[in-house]
């Protein structure tokens, strides 16, 4: 998208069923593992380019074998980064002991990364923090192996204080608040408590502790551990963890809000959080990868076994609806539809806006995720194309001569790639003229194909913030001196921040919030953001369950077309000579394209989760008092 926006990350976990013996024999390598593990997060890279991170887990070692082995990074190209370390590391171990280049088990006893249980993550840091020891898998370690706990997770908590308020009530010393550690932690109290229990009652049937070490693998509950951990957990998350012993998990949220997939047969299980991932990387058909439901973990157990868990009551199913608009990879089956759905109904809005002279119009796309979105929109235009040819045909057909008749059918859609991203500009000028300066290029383009009296139409992913598209975009297509420049965007207005893992947290950021702010001051009606503001400072000490998101009723008094209007002017500057229109996708017709994901908050303020609510209204009391902290 033009505006760009970040999601938090991408997860990755492998549980190998075989002994390593087997893989070598069927696939050449003992290396499987770690190479599937490579493309699983290399595949997921879009969904984090910031930070990555690697951990693998022996299954069946001696004591003083080391078994867990972890690697991290924020290089440029972490992932890169990442597995270069690996492939060094075994390189070097072979290379300085010739003999373990063809014994399975001298390699997975020697050389560290191999292992029978994977997980990976890829990140883009938030609100700035992009330290090596913000980056996932976080490690809790402990001498008892049951209790070594390895987390990752595409997930943001809205309700981090009171977490960390938790830890501190049941005796913990939280090192920060973090809710990634915060999360680990609450998951860590209770594997403590679970693994102390079942030693309690092994020792009373006769069980010395080292006696009872595999009994306790055995029988250890994770599901149980999940369900306490979760209770009081307020946000979208896929949390993936490892036990040091082989047990394993992903838990989704109640609502759904972050993707979880899964794919097992009798040599894997696997988890990411997209479904091509896993096709791509195993080569399996759609309808094998499984979703995970909302509110359920999938759990694999040091045995092999897997379960499919409920640890937290579904509650309606938000799925994040911007996954199938932008962040997910569009080479999934239906959110490649989907995405082509979403430029066809926007059709009708363009039609209007240039009064249906589909010959005096060129249609094209902000690279490159508004490509698919763009295609839909093209059959769409083209559909109305021919409608036109078979009108004027019908019109003429008492008069129509063979030229006539050629010159109708000769009409073609215009269709042309008109903004070329030239290069990714960092932000390391600060001061803002020069940082405008540097946005304006960010986008070259292609003249010699709008003339003069052309309407020039091109589809976004999501209009955000605003600001690539008015010092950029908007100015770039205005060169090429086009009668009208209308932008599209595939996704509605977006009027609220996100608190689930997007990087959307400030309302004064979102050019929609900004819209209605000058509406109201043009209609003699600022004093409705006043009483927003002292209805938002009473709920500050409310319980979460009982916040109302009165930011809604900076909206009210305008229809979505008064505030596109407005948006419209907001992004044209004066020296712009063509009329700007943007238009917006609305909330109907994106439930409409995608009718599994409607998780819309960030379009119409109905937070899936009581969090939510507390979330935008500190949002707002920031604005209006001018602080820039973020509201979670």
């Amino acid at each position: 998208m033009s505006d760009a926006i970040k999601h938090e990350c991408g997860i990755a976990q492998l549980r190998l069923l075989k002994p390593l013996e087997y893989y070598k024999e069927k696939y050449g390598t003992a290396f499987y593992g770690v190479n599937k593990m490579y493309l699983l997060m290399e595949k997921q890279h879009n969904r984090g380019q910031d930070g990555a991170g690697f951990a693998s887990i022996k299954l069946n070692l001696d004591p003083g074998e080391r078994y867990i082995s972890r690697v991290r990074s924020n290089k440029a190209q972490p992932i890169q980064d990442i597995f270069e370390q690996i492939n060094l590391r075994i390189n070097e171990e072979i290379k300085s002991h010739p003999e373990y280049a063809d014994d399975v088990d001298l390699q997975k006893r020697k050389i560290p990364y191999l292992g029978e249980l994977f997980l990976g993550h890829v990140r883009y840091g938030t609100f700035g923090k992009n330290s090596i020891e913000s980056v996932h898998p976080f490690l809790r370690q402990n001498n008892w192996m049951h209790r070594n706990l390895i987390v990752a997770g595409n997930f943001n908590m809205t309700n981090v204080n009171q977490l960390f308020d938790n830890l501190v009530e049941i005796g913990q010393h939280p090192k920060e608040k973090a809710d990634t550690v915060t999360v680990m932690e609450k998951i860590g109290h209770f594997l403590d408590s679970e693994v102390r229990k079942l030693y309690k009652k092994l020792k009373k049937e006769g069980f010395n502790k080292k006696e009872a070490s595999p009994h306790i693998a055995e029988q250890l509950n994770v599901a149980k551990i999940l369900r306490k951990s979760a209770k009081n957990w307020d946000g979208g998350y896929a949390m993936a963890g490892l036990m040091g012993h082989g047990d394993s998990f992903v838990l989704r949220d109640p609502s759904g809000i972050r993707p979880t997939y899964y794919y097992k047969d009798d040599e894997v299980v696997v988890v990411a959080s997209e479904r091509p991932v896993i096709q791509t990387v195993f080569n399996v058909d759609f309808d094998d990868v499984k979703e995970l439901e909302p509110g359920h973990a999938i759990i694999t157990k040091k045995s092999g076994e897997v379960q499919i868990k409920e640890i937290v009551t579904p509650l309606e199913r938000k799925a994040c609806s911007f996954e199938r608009i932008y962040f997910s990879r569009g080479s999934d089956a239906e959110i490649y539809k989907e995405r082509k759905k979403l430029g066809r109904l926007l059709m009708p809005e363009v039609l209007k806006a240039i009064d249906h002279d589909t010959i005096n119009t060129v249609f094209s796309f902000i690279p490159n995720t508004a490509e698919t979105s763009f295609y839909g929109m093209v059959e769409a235009a083209q559909d109305e194309l021919n409608r036109q040819k078979n009108e004027a045909i019908l019109t003429e057909k008492e008069t129509l001569t063979d030229d006539r008749l050629q010159e109708i059918l000769a009409h073609r859609l215009r269709t042309d790639k008109i903004a070329i991203k030239d290069v990714k500009l960092r932000t390391f000028i600060t001061e803002d003229s020069s940082r405008d300066d540097l946005v304006a290029h960010v986008y070259d383009v292609t003249y010699g194909v709008i003339k003069p009296e052309d309407n020039l139409v091109i589809i976004d992913d999501s209009i955000v913030r605003g600001t690539t598209l008015k010092k950029s975009i908007i100015k770039m297509m205005d060169r090429l001196n086009p009668k009208q420049i209308v932008v599209v965007s595939s996704a509605p207005q977006i009027r609220y921040p996100d608190c689930y893992g997007i990087d959307m947290a400030r309302l004064e950021d979102l050019v929609a919030f900004r819209a209605a702010l000058e509406l109201l001051k043009e209609n003699n009606q600022y004093h409705i953001v006043e009483e927003v503001y002292e209805k938002c400072k009473k709920q500050v000490n409310l319980d979460d369950k009982e916040v109302i998101n009165f930011v809604k009723e900076i909206y009210n008094p305008f229809t979505d077309e008064d505030i596109s209007a407005k948006i419209s002017e907001l992004l044209s500057e004066p020296s712009v000579k063509a009329n700007v229109k943007i238009i917006y996708q609305s909330v109907e017709n994106l439930h409409k394209a995608c009718p599994k994901n409607l998780g819309d908050w960030y379009f119409t303020g109905d937070y899936p989760t009581h969090g939510g609510n507390r979330v935008v209204n500190r949002a707002f009391i920031n604005f209006y008092e001018g602080n820039k902290d973020r509201a979670y």
